[in-house]
């Protein structure tokens, strides 16, 4: 199916508004699209709102992010107040355009490359390097933090530089918050971009909320829904494995035969 038509799909499926997340969820999961790309949130979300300025469109929106038929009624569309309130929340991403969470450093090859892979959380096909990208970043030892930095040039360049030092052992994880886009190739924007003071002041809930995850707060870490990656490991870390698995069955193989 073209997007537009799996769109309307699940939209007439669903029988109530929803979210363009939520309806990408149902397109990947009801297989209504073979291929959805490197970025397939934006390309629902670029679907709906060209349709929405034509004049034919079957689309209706209710609210931010929240979208329904126009042939549904809104009484149809149950629990529709709910819904565009909780929508108004979650759809301000920010300055925020990508972020990752918990990836573990042992997947990445630093000594062999300079990748970090990743594919979007969401129905994400293809893998992306992100070690362009630039923002915040977070260290982790097991769940605590332990350091939290930023790179204005490099995230991959950043961290590898805490794989020697005195934060070589402090670590095992890591989690980014990057404010570079990848395009619709699967690459990174170069465009730099001045924000308000309230799109900083989102950004900076947003990250605080999905790092901290505070209990009271009803939708922690929404704002930075449909932009996350999870992380692929590097096939020079996988080839470095599979050589080591093999050196140490040698090793074993040879100390029985002594």
């Amino acid at each position: 199916m073209q997007w537009i038509e799996a769109i309307k799909r699940v939209l007439s499926e669903a029988n109530q508004a929803l979210h363009y997340t939520e309806i990408l969820e149902q397109i990947v999961s009801k297989g209504y699209r073979k291929r959805v790309g490197s970025n397939p949130v934006d390309s629902v979300a670029a679907t709906l709102s060209t349709s929405l300025r034509e004049a034919n469109t079957p689309f209706l929106r209710v609210g931010i992010g929240v979208y329904m038929l126009k042939e549904m009624s809104w009484q149809q569309s149950r629990g529709q107040a709910e819904i565009a309130e909780e929508a108004d929340q979650a759809d301000a991403v920010g300055a925020l355009r990508a972020f990752g969470m918990f990836w573990q450093r042992d997947l990445v090859a630093w000594d062999k490359s300079s990748k970090l892979l990743g594919r979007q959380g969401i129905g994400g096909a293809d893998v992306i390097d992100l070690a362009g990208q630039v923002g915040v970043y977070l260290l982790h030892d097991r769940e605590r933090v332990v350091y939290v930095g930023q790179t204005t040039d490099s995230l991959f360049g950043r961290l590898k530089l805490h794989t020697t030092g005195r934060m070589a052992a402090r670590w095992d994880r890591f989690s980014w918050f990057g404010l570079r886009s990848v395009s619709a190739k699967g690459v990174l924007s170069d465009s730099e971009v001045s924000w308000t003071q309230k799109v900083m002041i989102e950004t900076m809930e947003a990250i605080l909320m999905e790092s901290l995850e505070p209990p009271l707060n009803r939708r922690a870490g929404d704002n930075l829904m449909g932009k996350e990656y999870v992380q692929v490991s590097d096939p020079a870390f996988e080839t470095k494995r599979q050589r080591q698995l093999v050196e140490d069955l040698l090793a074993r193989v040879k100390t029985e035969a002594q």
